[in-house]
Order: structure tokens, then C-alpha cells, then sequence
């Protein structure tokens, strides 16, 4: 099916507690893009994007006492950072967020001047620090809305569901309770935000299909005079 290309770089994000798919997602969209000769480029939130991430890394290990590598099935770590609270701690979010909220603009902008890029998709985006954030506190409320209105808006901004149970099964980092958490965190951040498009928890070839369906329908909404091939209903 034919879609035009954006004149500006499509922006996609990707969110979602850890262990919901998002690696499988990215790398489903990125074939199919680049199958129907659309130029893409991937960028990392935390590599790319986060400031001084390696003193951050740091900090969290040698303070909370955080273990280092990421869970494997049948390799638990026990991670300590968004699942630490206090508020400290919740103040020194903000303040790290909002130094992050503004490299992201940079990265963001440099990126969308470079040419014959059609598509920039960031595997996880700022929703997934303002998620660790107390929603239910009126400052913090408003400093998500003001992020919001300081951030680039992703074209396309998923967020990937997943059942609690299953997602530490595929990477056992935090206990279950606080993923239950987490997940609820993200649909209340959602709702807030009102720009995610939600994946429901279901296997991967039907979150493919819906992540696929809905950049078809971004890209349609560009004006472009050139046009190229990408079919949603591809499996």
C-alpha cells in the first residue's frame, strides 16, 4: 500500500514497563520500513539521549545498592533505582528529567536535519522517567505538562502493555508487585498525556500488526509528493 514520506522526519517512540516487547516491536518495525525503502534511524534513550547516564549508573549502584547486568530468564538481578523512593530522591528525578527533556530537543532537532532520514524511532522516550514520578502529586502534574509541552511530540508514541507476570519471566529485574505498579503508572501517565497509543498485552505477531497499523496511518496524514510501498497487513 502506498503512503507518503513526511517532508519532516517522522517521530515513534517506543514505551513500556521492562520485559513488554520493545526490542521485538523496534526491530519488526524497522524491517518493515526498510522494506519498503524507508530510511530510518534508531536511537536509545538512555545511550543517546540521557545526560551523564554513566555517572547516573554509577550512582545507583554504589548508593542503592543496585545490582549491575540485565535479567535474563533464569538470571534475576535485583535492581535498585525507579523503584527507590523518597522524596530526595523524587526531587533529584525532576531535576535529572528536566536536563534530559532538553538534550532530547537537541537530539531531536540535530537528527531531523539530516538528510534522506524519513523516519527517527527511539526505543524508549521521556514517558518512561515521568512514569517513576508521583502522578498523583499536583507539582509533579504540572512539570509533566510542562515536559510535554517542552519535548518534541513523537508522530506515533506507543505504549506497549504487558501482563506483569509474564513480562518478569522474560526479564526478571524488579519484583512482580512493583511491575503491577509500574504498568498502572504507565496508563495513568497516558492518560495525562492523552498522545500514546496503547498495545494491548498479546502475542507478537498481533502487536506487530497493530504497531505497523498505526505508523501506516502517521505517514498517510504527511504531505509529501513521494510515495513508497508498506502494507500493514503483512505478517
Amino acid at each position: 500500500m502506498a503512503h507518503p514520506i513526511a517532508k519532516v522526519p517522522l517521530l515513534i517512540s517506543f514505551s513500556g514497563m521492562d520485559g513488554s516487547g520493545k526490542t521485538t516491536q523496534i526491530a519488526g518495525l524497522l524491517q518493515a520500513l526498510d522494506t519498503a525503502g524507508v530510511k530510518t534511524t534508531l536511537l536509545t534513550f538512555w545511550d543517546n539521549v540521557v545526560v551523564a547516564a554513566k555517572y547516573r549508573e554509577s550512582f545507583v549502584h554504589q548508593v542503592f545498592k543496585s545490582e549491575r547486568g540485565i535479567g535474563a530468564p533464569g538470571k534475576p538481578v535485583n535492581r535498585r533505582d525507579k523503584n527507590v523512593r523518597g522524596w530526595h530522591v523524587s526531587l533529584a528525578r525532576h531535576f535529572l528529567y528536566l536536563l534530559d527533556a532538553f538534550h532530547l530537543r537537541l537530539i531531536v532537532a540535530r537528527e531531523r536535519r539530516r538528510r534522506g532520514v524519513h523516519v527517527i524511532v527511539l526505543d524508549r522516550y521521556i514517558y518512561d522517567e515521568l512514569v517513576n514520578l508521583n502522578l498523583r502529586n499536583p507539582l509533579s502534574r504540572a512539570f509533566i505538562k510542562f515536559v510535554q509541552r517542552l519535548v518534541p511530540q513523537p508522530g506515533v508514541a506507543y505504549l506497549l502493555d504487558a501482563d506483569p507476570g509474564a513480562a518478569y519471566a522474560r526479564k526478571p529485574e524488579y519484583p512482580v508487585a512493583f511491575m503491577r505498579q509500574c504498568r498502572q503508572a504507565y496508563f495513568d501517565l497516558a492518560a495525562q498525556l492523552g498522545n500514546m497509543t496503547v498495545v494491548p498485552a498479546t502475542d507478537i505477531s498481533h502487536a506487530k500488526l497493530a504497531v505497523l497499523k498505526a505508523v501506516e496511518e502517521c505517514l498517510r496524514s504527511e504531505v509529501s509528493g513521494e510515495m513508497l510501498g508498506f502494507n500493514s497487513s503483512a505478517s
